[in-house]
C-alpha cells in the first residue's frame, strides 16, 4: 500500500492532485487508516496510470471520469487505445520533423516545396486520416524516449541519419529483383534495423508490425511509391523472412 506522498512521488504528480482526483471522485484511495490518511493499493496505481495515460492525451477531467466510469470499461482495451492515440502522435511528430527539414533544404536553395506541402503536416483532414493507419506498437515510455532522442541531434545528425534511410531504401530496390530473401536484401533490412535505433530499438514482433505500416497507411506508402511502386510491399516480405530467420 502507498501513501499519498509516496504514490506522488512514484507518479510524478503532486499530493494535492491526488486528493482533487479523490475529491471529484476519479481516483479514490483504497482504504482509509484510523488516522484518515489515504492509502493505495494496486488497482488504484492501474487507475491512476491510465488517468494520466488519458491527461497526456489532452483529455479533461469530466471526459475521463465518464470513460473510466463506464460499466463496460475494460483496462486492457484503454491501453491498447493509448498505444494506438500514442503512435498516432509519434507519426505526427516525424511529419513535422520532416517538413521543418525539408523547408530548411528548400530556403537554402537545395530542394523546391510547394505551398501545399509547406502546410501538409497542419491540414487536420489529413491528420485524421494518418492517425487512423498509425502504428500499433509503442508505448508511452517509447513515445518519450524518442522524441528526447531526436531532439539531441544536430541538424547535421538529422541529415545524415536521413541520407542513411534513403540508401537503405535505395539498396533495397536494387535487391528486389532478387528476392526477399536474397542475402542481398537481408543485409539491407539489417541495415534498416540497426538504422532504427537512431529513433528507438524495436523488438522482432514491432519490426514486423512497422514493415507493414509501410504499405497499411496509404500516407507510409505513397513516400515509399515515391521511390519504387512495389518497395512498400516489398520491404514487408522481406522483413518477415528476416524474423522468421531470427525467430
Amino acid at each position: 500500500m502507498f501513501t499519498v506522498k509516496q504514490l506522488a512521488k512514484l507518479a510524478g504528480i503532486t499530493p494535492r492532485t491526488l486528493h482533487y482526483y479523490d475529491e471529484v471522485g476519479l481516483l479514490k484511495p483504497t482504504q482509509l487508516g484510523g488516522n484518515g490518511y489515504r492509502y493505495y493499493g494496486e488497482a488504484a496505481l492501474l487507475q491512476l496510470q491510465q488517468i494520466l495515460l488519458y491527461r497526456e492525451l489532452d483529455l479533461s477531467i469530466d471526459e475521463i471520469k465518464k470513460i473510466m466510469g463506464r460499466p463496460d470499461f475494460d483496462i486492457l482495451a484503454a491501453l491498447e487505445g493509448h498505444k494506438s492515440a500514442l503512435s498516432q502522435r509519434i507519426v505526427h511528430m516525424q511529419r513535422l520533423v520532416a517538413t521543418v527539414e525539408h523547408t530548411i533544404l528548400h530556403l537554402k536553395g537545395h530542394t523546391t516545396m510547394s505551398n501545399q506541402q509547406l502546410f501538409e503536416p497542419f491540414n487536420e483532414a489529413q491528420q485524421a486520416e494518418y492517425e487512423q493507419a498509425a502504428l500499433r506498437e509503442y508505448d508511452p515510455e517509447i513515445v518519450k524516449a524518442s522524441m528526447k532522442k531526436w531532439k539531441g541531434y544536430t541538424a547535421a545528425d538529422k541529415q545524415r541519419i536521413g541520407d542513411e534511410g534513403n540508401a537503405v531504401y535505395r539498396d533495397m530496390v536494387a535487391a528486389m529483383p532478387k528476392g526477399a530473401a536474397s542475402p542481398e536484401a537481408q543485409a539491407c533490412v539489417a541495415r534498416w534495423r540497426q538504422h532504427m535505433n537512431y529513433f528507438w530499438t524495436p523488438n522482432l514482433d514491432q519490426l514486423v508490425a512497422l514493415a507493414k505500416g509501410y504499405y497499411d497507411d496509404p500516407r507510409f506508402k505513397a513516400n515509399f511509391d515515391k521511390i519504387h511502386p512495389d518497395l512498400a510491399a516489398f520491404m514487408g516480405e522481406a522483413v518477415a523472412v528476416y524474423v522468421a530467420r531470427a525467430n
